[in-house]
């Protein structure tokens, strides 16, 4: 990376980096390999000190720059982000102002001219009220006057005769407030170009001709190749009113030329269409036809970049999407037992509060089953560690199917689980201690034969509570009633008397 690219000056109102004109200025060349080099080593650096709306403006900018080198996916992804560092307000911000020409000029290139006459109207209202607070506000207002008088006048051409005229009225009263303000050369250009067009549009062809004469002079001493594709596009006008039209499809043709050596596709397409109906008028069909194909090369820039766009933004959403999904899959497997498929302490933690409130929101009790194999290291030094691996899965399995959809069931630690009872509907005063001793009887009834062969058949020890809708305090209590479970001799429900429920002990 150059030098020069590294040594950048911090923004102040109304700036843009220093290399970026240099770009544009090699573009409207027509130098458009030397321009893409450049281009290349400023497009990722944004200058220090910028605020959310000079950042703005700097990628919206250069988007317009990868727009006319042709890079469209660049352009639209730098679009995009400085589209959405410009939201919020900015009523008086200067660098949101440049950031809506530029823009304007991208929503005109891909065929959304409604909305590019409306950004380039807001951003000369926000740089007009800059201008009491910044002696650089008047450039910028210079420059969005210069693109609003310029669509006002691609509208008025398009438009029926009756309205053409106050179109171009509008379009010719912006673009000498432009020129009073405009102080940069290649900016005074772009606007005596688009001024010319505008005296045409009302009438005033003689000093049309002679704007549109003095543009193309100081383009060509400039080497400035888009003021005069703009200046040949407006003289080939005037020529074509006064009936000179043979004059009229030389200077259209140099219009085009010069449109299509700074590969500006809006004004290509435009030029190409006036230098046909020039031609049809001349009887010249070779002529016109060349011209339409070029036109047609030119809108077809448009609907592929709009056709980029969406295949950028559905694969966007499918990353975004898949990213999503990944998120989530992570987040439940973190929150999961990997040997037995059921909620580890963390989802049992994530869950419970949910499901708790919601049972006692209903006046429902809050059940907590708190489940320990007995004897679990005997299982392992008899039948081996996966015998015991398999053995905590068999039971996983009956703790399922003894439980409801809506109970919570985990895997608290080691040979420990945890049954967090949902809504139990009807009598709920008894529901807890009822399923504890259904997941008793099923381990202590169940065929082990498969799993541990003639090894020690396990059997599981239950401490039940209920009350709170805090589940530290639900298992604090149900932990007390297992530990006399296990004491009175193991295989047995034991129940804390938080609330009144029907006695139940269960054992062998």
């Amino acid at each position: 990376m150059s030098a020069r690219v590294e040594q950048q000056d911090p923004l102040v109102a109304g700036q843009v980096p220093q290399l970026d004109p240099e770009v544009k200025a090699l573009l409207n060349a027509g130098r458009l390999p030397e321009a893409n080099t450049l281009f290349d080593q400023v497009v990722s650096r944004v200058p220090p000190g910028a605020d959310r709306w000079q950042r703005s403006a700097v990628l919206v900018n250069r988007a317009k720059l990868a727009w006319r080198l042709g890079r469209i996916p660049l352009a639209l992804e730098l679009a995009a982000e400085g589209w959405t560092d410009l939201d919020g307000e900015h009523h008086d911000n200067l660098a949101a102002a440049q950031a809506m020409h530029a823009l304007a000029y991208l929503l005109e290139g891909i065929g959304n001219r409604r909305a590019a006459i409306d950004m380039v109207r807001l951003s000369a209202q926000v740089a007009r009220r800059a201008m009491a607070r910044s002696e650089a506000a008047a450039e910028v207002l210079g420059h969005s006057l210069q693109g609003l008088g310029g669509l006002l006048n691609f509208r008025a051409i398009s438009a029926p005769p009756d309205e053409a005229r106050e179109i171009f009225e509008e379009a010719r009263v912006c673009l000498k407030e432009g020129l009073e303000l405009a102080e940069e050369e290649q900016m005074r250009r772009a606007l005596m170009a688009a001024y010319s067009r505008a005296l045409a549009g009302v009438g005033e062809l003689e000093q049309a001709e002679e704007t549109a004469a003095e543009t193309l002079r100081q383009a060509r001493d400039a080497d400035d190749k888009w003021s005069l594709a703009g200046a040949n596009w407006v003289l080939a006008g005037v020529r074509r009113m006064q009936g000179r039209l043979v004059e009229a499809r030389t200077l259209a043709s140099r219009a085009v030329a010069a449109a299509e050596a700074i590969n500006d596709a809006s004004l290509l397409l435009r030029y190409s269409l006036d230098l046909a109906d020039i031609c049809a008028e001349m009887d010249d069909h070779v002529g016109e036809a060349a011209a339409l194909r070029c036109s047609v090369a030119a809108n077809k820039t448009a609907t592929v970049t709009l056709q980029e766009g969406l295949g950028q933004a559905l694969e966007q959403r499918r990353v975004a999407v898949q990213a999503q999904r990944l998120a989530v899959a992570a987040q439940e497997a973190a929150a999961r037992d990997p040997l037995t498929g059921l909620a580890n302490r963390l989802g049992l933690e994530r869950a419970a509060a949910g499901l708790l409130e919601g049972t006692s929101a209903r006046g429902r009790v809050p059940w907590l089953v708190l489940v320990d194999v007995d004897q679990f290291k005997g299982v392992n030094d008899d039948a081996g560690h996966a015998a015991g691996d398999a053995t905590l899965r068999e039971i996983a399995q009956l703790l399922r199917r003894e439980c409801r959809a809506a109970d919570l069931v985990a895997r608290w630690a080691g040979d420990e689980f945890v049954v967090l009872l949902g809504d139990s509907g009807g009598n709920s005063f008894d529901v807890g201690p009822t399923v504890a001793e259904r997941i008793r009887a099923a381990v202590d009834g169940h065929d082990w034969t498969m799993v541990l062969g003639t090894a020690q058949r396990p059997t599981v020890s239950i401490g039940v509570a209920a009350g709170p809708a805090k589940l530290d305090q639900l298992f604090a209590a149900a932990d007390m009633a297992l530990y006399r479970a296990k004491r009175h001799g193991r295989n047995r429900v034991e129940v804390e008397p938080h609330v009144a429920v029907p006695e139940i002990v269960s054992g062998n």
